[in-house]
């Protein structure tokens, strides 16, 4: 595909409004990687946060760089060493620019193959291109850090949110009871996904209702992490998307305390694939956008209360 040009939604400044490139090159495939006609792409708070530069770190922006993360799309070739994939493969996983892809909100990407799994059977596009983030985050968190058994307890903040609303289903698989914060309007829905528990946080607080809870999975951050401690039984641990574990507390409370940074893998992929397709997990997409809405979509999902994903339709 030397010399086509497709359309991407890229940034050129931190801080600057998104534009719609309609003259962009095919990302050329190198070894490792496959070159993805992408079918939709995820929308995930990490997008926006991208935009307006607080997740530079002080790193200079390549210039112009494509946004997006996760995504579905077909397999049109692949690069030197690549043999799990072929031509005409149906995939799900991470372009995102930050780890080593070309960005998802284009028509065409590239992507590690380690980052990247089979869609799952019984997902349509928009459904697949919502979970590799928030199911990964997810799934790593709740069986892999937390090692989740049945019979614990667990409270879940953010549960209508997409990485909280996976968390619930994993953590109902995996036979634990569950608590979570969300507002009242969310309620109906997290029963529907399996909560036990619902904690209105606008007019309650969970403290106050929960006690010798095995761990905490934070996707709120601030006071609500801080709180979280309270809760926890001696020995429990809390994991946050983002806070770094504060030590005063871990000794005062008697607990273990981690932070979570996500990298998307083929092995969990196939794990959601599965899980997917068994019934075992849903994802529940909030609203669709086109990709030349791009900025709306980013704009829904930073200013409201989405229930489990944004999607951008691209083919």
């Amino acid at each position: 595909m030397e010399g086509v040009t497709v359309k991407a939604v890229q940034i050129k400044e931190y801080g600057k409004d998104i534009e719609i490139n309609q003259e962009v090159k095919v990302p050329e495939i190198s070894s490792g990687k496959v070159l993805v006609k992408v079918h939709a792409a995820g929308v995930n708070p990490v997008d926006w946060k991208i935009t307006e530069g607080y997740m530079s770190q002080g790193k200079k922006l390549n210039s112009p760089m494509t946004l997006g993360g996760d995504f579905t799309g077909t397999v049109t070739d692949v690069g030197e060493g690549v043999t799990e994939y072929d031509k005409g493969d149906n995939v799900y996983g991470s372009g995102a620019v930050r780890m080593g892809g070309s960005g998802a909100y284009a028509e065409y990407l590239s992507a590690d193959a380690g980052q990247i799994s089979k869609k799952p059977a019984k997902a349509n596009n928009i459904e697949a291109a919502a979970l590799p983030l928030v199911g990964v985050s997810a799934w790593d968190v709740i069986s892999n850090k937390i090692d989740l058994r049945e019979g614990q307890k667990i409270l879940i903040h953010g549960g209508s949110g997409g990485i909280g609303s996976i968390a619930i289903q994993v953590a109902k698989y995996l036979g634990a009871y569950v608590a979570t914060t969300a507002r009242k309007d969310k309620a109906d829905y997290l029963k529907e996904i399996g909560a036990d528990e619902i904690i209105d946080y606008k007019n309650e607080r969970f403290e106050d209702r929960l006690h010798d809870y095995d761990a905490v999975f934070d996707t709120v951050g601030g006071d609500t992490y801080k709180r979280s401690f309270r809760i926890l039984k001696k020995g429990g641990i809390i994991v946050s998307m983002l806070e770094e574990p504060d030590k005063e507390l871990m000794d005062k409370y008697h607990v273990n305390a981690m932070g979570q940074f996500t990298r998307i893998n083929s092995a969990i992929l196939e794990k959601l694939a599965e899980l997917f397709d068994k019934g075992i997990i849903k994802v529940n997409v909030d609203k669709v956008f086109p990709l030349d809405k791009a900025g709306q979509a980013l704009e829904y999902q930073r200013n409201n209360s989405v229930k489990g994903k944004v999607v951008i339709e691209i083919d």
